[in-house]
């Protein structure tokens, strides 16, 4: 099925050559989020203004045996979380937690002595969970800039948004990009097995240190761990590389095509701009650190996600709930099971009651 208007092509991610893979697992955190979509992008399309989210973690486990846990949603008995961070979530948000993350690996019998080390993306209560929950063997590691912000936490400095005990007694390690040399797309890579097999990326803009993890799922085939560059798959589709199709299914329950409306209802009735080749969402204001640099690595993911070898898993994609395997199962073979060809668009069900408005506004509907 082609595209509305003919596609660009991408830049060059320039991917070094590999020498080995990692086994991942997308773990569904048991965590739900939910909040109003103002929060985090704008404008506000129809009627959708309310959403709730997941978060997604991931078991990345090296062929040598060191294990990695990509981040670890938000802790049961989030009530502990730090005093500054309870009060912001009282009428912003509703938190449903069933687990810990470690709970959820050890009934799976993963010993959680095995983890060498939890990747904190960001430092945000939806993303660090409860280290304390593993053994102090067990490394946090973090983005550049983390350890000059946080000298000290809670209750050291009472409003801080992180409490001392998540890093007390264990070794924090913080990446640094400064001097590295290396890059994967636009960003600075970190190559943490030193093997090609997983990176840590530089993708800075929404927070202080953040970073998304690049994965290497077979010799050419990756994912992409976008983490919160983005809150939305709307904030990077469609792209000038990838345009709405010229036909898009819109029941995600449903066979693809099965019903379905063509892309230029959805450009002329549902983008913002009238746009085939401009994402539908841009961040809300004051949603970033830094808004310039958060665009910039916008971009970057959505030169990333242009590519058909790279599968893009951001923290909070709901469109995806139904499409991939969560962990004891692993992801792999998405490429094989056409995981982020069934995914790319499955946002746009979100919009469905702005286009059944349509549906009898415009001829070229199909059914």
């Amino acid at each position: 099925m082609g595209s509305i208007v003919p596609p660009k092509p991408a830049p060059e991610l320039n991917i070094p050559a590999p020498s080995s893979t990692v086994d991942v697992s997308i773990i569904d955190s048991t965590v739900r989020v939910t909040l109003p979509m103002s929060v985090m992008v704008k404008p506000t399309i129809g009627n959708h203004e309310t959403v709730t989210c997941p978060c997604y973690c991931f078991l990345i486990q090296h062929p040598s045996g060191r294990t990695l846990v990509f981040e670890l949603a938000v802790r049961k008995g989030y009530e502990n979380l730090a005093p500054s961070i309870v009060s912001m979530l009282k009428g912003t948000a509703t938190l449903e937690v069933e687990k810990d993350v470690a709970t959820i690996l050890k009934e799976i019998n993963v010993l959680l002595e095995s983890i060498e080390g939890i990747v904190w993306r960001r430092y945000h209560m939806d993303h660090i969970g409860n280290p304390a929950t593993f053994p102090s063997s067990t490394v946090l590691i973090v983005g550049p800039g983390f350890k000059n912000r946080f000298p000290h936490a809670y209750p050291t400095v009472e409003k801080s948004p992180l409490t001392e005990d998540a890093w007390q007694g264990r070794e924090l390690c913080e990446i640094s990009f400064a001097e590295s040399s290396m890059k994967v797309g636009r960003f600075k890579a970190f190559d943490y097995f030193g093997d090609g097999s997983f990176y840590l990326l530089d993708t800075p803009g929404h927070l202080l240190g953040h970073m998304c993890g690049l994965a290497r799922t077979t010799t050419d085939t990756y994912i992409l761990m976008g983490g919160d560059a983005a809150h939305h798959a709307g904030e990077f589709r469609p792209t000038e590389y990838v345009p709405l199709p010229k036909q898009v299914s819109l029941v995600p329950n449903l066979p693809p095509f099965s019903h379905v409306c063509p892309g230029e209802v959805i450009a002329n009735h549902l983008h913002p701009e009238k746009s085939a080749t401009k994402p539908f969402y841009k961040a809300a204001d004051g949603f970033q650190e830094d808004d310039k640099l958060a665009e910039w690595s916008i971009e970057g993911l959505c030169e990333f996600d242009a590519d058909e070898r790279m599968f893009t898993v951001i923290a909070h994609d709901l469109s995806l709930i139904d499409v991939v395997e969560f962990y004891p199962k692993g992801a792999n073979d998405w490429y094989q099971k056409g995981w982020a060809k069934t995914g790319h668009w499955r946002f746009l069900a979100d919009y469905s009651g702005v286009l059944e408005a349509a549906k009898n506004a415009d001829k070229l509907w199909n059914e």
